[in-house]
């Protein structure tokens, strides 16, 4: 399928929707389960239960030519990536999901950054004004020195900065390899790096618990299929702007459902957090759209 966008933002809007209340489900879910089950074991299984997702894959992923680079490079950001969910999954039994969504914004902004750093991107003055404003969305969220920092937040900074660092490598894979392999391979070494972690505190889950953890492989499977249809179909400067009502929607069922309480400063640092992930992938947009297409 071609990676042209088309000129449909309705179509763009209500898929990005759709992929906020999948991810949104997603957390829910994690809440619900609790903390039974423990994190990396919750966080394994449901990396193992998703890989059902990758059968129609086999194909593309066969076709891949898997030099010792390319295989460092996956298994490199399994690796990362599975520290991450533990970290994500522990985080969802400790702080409210309103924080857990409004934090986990910060990844984008630390693969801006990342991407001067490590990918010689050119740093700019918009891009290091967005990121100053992020920080400080953070700093609005946590408020240390006017209440207590719990483990929670230190583990979704944490996630966020394991997440970035995955999506920098899948940056690099998707110019060498099928963006189906990078998902494909993403799933297959997170697994695998997430094992050892699990069988050090494996309690034996209950077949409800299964279900759920099922369920939360397959809101995150249509959530990233429906994320790409709304790129596909509206441009990001459209679309981006959307995620803010995940951090809405969050915050409407950890009131409702969790009993949690409604935070000014958080639905505040998360907006503005938001406002710069917009404003980055924004101007990524535009030098895309300036920049001639490389034939493969």
């Amino acid at each position: 399928m071609s990676g042209r966008v088309s000129d449909r933002p309705l179509a763009g809007v209500v898929w990005m929707l759709v992929t906020g209340v999948m991810f949104v489900a997603v957390t829910a879910t994690v809440k619900h389960l609790g903390d039974r089950v423990p994190p990396a074991e919750a966080a394994f299984l449901r990396y193992l239960l998703g890989l059902v997702f990758l059968v129609p894959m086999v194909r593309q992923i066969r076709a891949t030519r898997f030099t010792r680079r390319r295989t460092a490079l996956f298994a490199g950001r399994g690796m990362l990536h599975a520290v991450g969910v533990i970290l994500w999954f522990y985080a969802m039994t400790q702080i409210p999901l309103a924080e857990v969504t409004a934090l986990n914004y910060l990844s984008p902004v630390y693969v801006s950054l990342g991407a001067a750093i490590f990918l010689g991107e050119r740093f700019s003055w918009p891009r290091g004004i967005a990121i100053v404003c992020a920080l400080i969305g953070v700093l609005l969220i946590v408020r240390p020195g006017f209440r207590e920092v719990s483990p929670g937040h230190l583990a979704m900074m944490g996630t966020a900065v394991l997440f970035a660092g995955s999506y920098l490598i899948a940056k690099v894979m998707t110019d060498e390899v099928s963006p189906a392999t990078v998902v494909a391979m993403l799933s297959v070494w997170t697994t695998l790096g997430l094992a050892p972690f699990a069988v050090s505190v494996w309690v034996w889950p209950s077949p409800s618990e299964l279900g759920w953890l099922f369920m939360v492989a397959t809101f995150a499977t249509v959530g990233h299929f429906t994320m790409t249809l709304a790129f596909q179909a509206a441009p990001i400067s459209v679309t981006q702007p959307v995620t803010f009502l995940q951090l809405v929607w969050a915050t409407l069922l950890g009131w409702a459902v969790f009993g949690e309480g409604v935070d000014g400063f958080v639905l505040s640092g998360g907006a503005i957090i938001i406002g710069s992930v917009v404003a980055i992938s924004i101007r990524e947009a535009r030098k895309k759209v300036r920049t001639p297409p490389v034939a493969p």
